[in-house]
């Protein structure tokens, strides 16, 4: 008889407080959702909360909504609607027709203002925004009222729609909840709800001259949308109360529930939108989708695929500790999704000549190479082969340090795919420096002949010099330097002057000419590479580095 065994499933507590919620009838369905605000590109740390999100959706048979946090038309840009929409899309976290804007919502929001101020829950103040710091106190000293809290309800609803209608200037008046100045939460004491902007929306143009503060917009956005649990990051946590007092006091029925989970944080990256935005404009960097950068659209450009970042995710999970993750994680993360898929070609990014004096002047063989030893599934290429090739420089060595097993005077190596090469001599320049290699080959020895005989140590990778197409290779570390910290004292990024190697003269096989945007490979020895979305044209490959070969990370089980 066989024994019954129960699958035992882990769950992570924001999955459990789901379960408890839907098995108590809090709610019926499960609806999340993710709810930028547009005023950058999104980063790795998105990447997480979008897949959260969109991953209980799923899990759950329920839906996912994208929202556009759209209240502070300061900082928003259409650029980076457009860029965040690709990004969600990307990650394969699909909102269907389930595209919002809080800005739709403006009215409604006026609305809950209005209803609040009518329940003597909201009121007009004139105070400056530092006074407005000042009385609030401290988590020592609690807060002083302010001295228009006691306005009657036709009154702030006179002033607040003079608000509206553009009577008074920027920051002259705010709208703020009527709660409790002695609370021990400094975001319940009495917090801005509504400020005078007189700034051109994204979305909405000059429609509105007033707008929603985010504590106050966001809730009532969840409540619109019928979601059932808000998902956010732990800084929100002090903010729960508020999020539960405005939908509670706007009448929503079946109000969401919110639940915080921990940052995402990778060492020594750069994430913050003023970083970014200053290495942008000050040239640093090319744009937001610098391969150097970790925004989602950098990341895609490198050569990062969607299944990496799932997979990097679900081995940081969901906790509610905050903590950091060692970018080596994310580099093993690409590393296993791409080296099964990728075909690992013959590129040449520091040339030197080779010359087999005894192969015939003028002719070209084709030879047969497997795209991946470990996945035969992806076939066979045929490669060019002729007199002269381009190997690596550090393939050859005049005077072999010890256990170098590669091109020497005398030392006999195997062309890979190809033959058995004996070095014979070299060539220099007036300074010295090896231009060419020679060496004789044995025509007995062509790969997959069935030659069996003689063995060699050493394997090298080679470019044949007549089909070489010219490529550019761009090789990326970290934009920060990583021994001395991310910030100087003053608090500036400590950049890291190497952080882009550009190659120019490198050599890669004929059959890359076919590659287009993001295609990526495994070139021999050098690592992952892949052709970049921006610079790279068939007459002028380009190709950024996603990833070296070697990982200093390690999973434990």
């Amino acid at each position: 008889m066989e024994d019954n065994k129960e699958e035992i499933v882990s769950k992570n507590f924001i999955e459990q407080e789901i379960d408890k919620d839907l098995s108590e009838g809090v709610y019926n369905h499960v609806q999340t959702r993710f709810p930028p605000e547009p005023n950058g590109y999104l980063h790795i740390g998105h990447a997480k909360s979008i897949l959260l999100n969109y991953g209980l959706a799923q899990k759950y048979g329920g839906k996912f909504n994208l929202r556009f946090d759209d209240t502070n038309p300061t900082k928003e840009k259409t650029e980076f609607v457009e860029s965040i929409m690709e990004d969600v899309k990307w990650l394969g976290a699909d909102f269907g027709d389930r595209l919002f804007f809080a800005s739709n919502y403006f009215q409604e929001m006026y609305d809950c203002a209005v209803l609040l101020i009518k329940k003597g829950k909201a009121f007009v103040c004139d105070l400056t925004a530092e006074e407005i710091r000042e009385y609030r106190g401290d988590f020592k000293t609690p807060g002083k009222e302010s001295p228009y809290r006691n306005r009657s309800v036709e009154e702030n609803l006179k002033l607040f729609e003079e608000m509206k209608d553009g009577t008074y200037k920027d920051g002259e008046k705010v709208l703020r909840a009527k709660i409790d100045m002695s609370s021990p939460n400094i975001n319940m004491r009495d917090p801005v709800i509504y400020r005078v902007a007189r700034m051109t929306h994204h979305n909405t143009g000059d429609a509105w001259c007033i707008y929603p503060m985010y504590d106050f917009a966001h809730p009532i956005e969840d409540a619109i949308e019928n979601i059932t649990h808000s998902i956010c990051t732990l800084e929100f946590e002090d903010h729960r109360p508020l999020y539960d007092w405005v939908v509670k006091e706007c009448e929503y029925p079946n109000p969401p529930r919110q639940i915080e989970f921990a940052k995402l944080y990778l060492t020594n990256v750069v994430t913050g939108k003023r970083y970014i935005k200053k290495l942008v404009e000050d040239n640093i960097v090319d744009g937001w989708d610098d391969p150097r950068l970790v925004s989602i659209a950098a990341l895609r450009r490198r050569g990062y695929t969607p299944e990496a970042l799932r997979m990097f995710v679900d081995l940081v999970g969901v906790s509610k500790a905050n903590s950091s993750v060692d970018y080596a994680m994310l580099e093993y993360c690409i590393r296993e999704d791409l080296k099964l898929k990728k075909p690992r070609v013959m590129a040449i990014l520091d040339p030197i000549k080779l010359v087999i004096d005894n192969y015939p002047e003028d002719t070209v063989e084709y030879l047969d190479a497997p795209n991946n030893l470990e996945n035969p599934e992806l076939g066979e290429r045929k490669i060019p082969f002729c007199k002269e090739l381009y190997i690596e420089r550090e393939d050859f060595m005049e005077e072999p340090v010890k256990k170098y097993f590669r091109l020497f005077p005398g030392n006999e190596v195997r062309l890979m795919n190809a033959y058995f090469v004996t070095c014979t001599s070299c060539e220099k320049d007036a300074d010295g420096n090896v231009t060419v290699v020679h060496c004789t080959y044995d025509p007995e020895t062509r790969s997959g002949s069935g030659f069996e005989g003689r063995k060699v140590k050493g394997t090298i990778h080679w470019v044949a010099a007549k089909t070489a197409v010219v490529a550019e290779c761009r090789l990326y570390e970290n934009i920060v330097d990583e021994e001395k910290g991310k910030l100087n004292e003053d608090g500036s990024l400590n950049l890291n002057p190497n952080s882009l190697t550009i190659i120019k003269n490198c050599f890669v096989e004929p059959e890359l000419t076919k590659a287009r945007a993001y295609d990526s490979f495994q070139f021999v020895r050098n690592g992952f590479f892949c052709v970049d979305c921006k610079d790279s044209t068939p007459e002028h490959l380009v190709f950024n580095r996603i990833v070296s070969l070697k990982s200093s990370f390690k999973i434990t089980k």
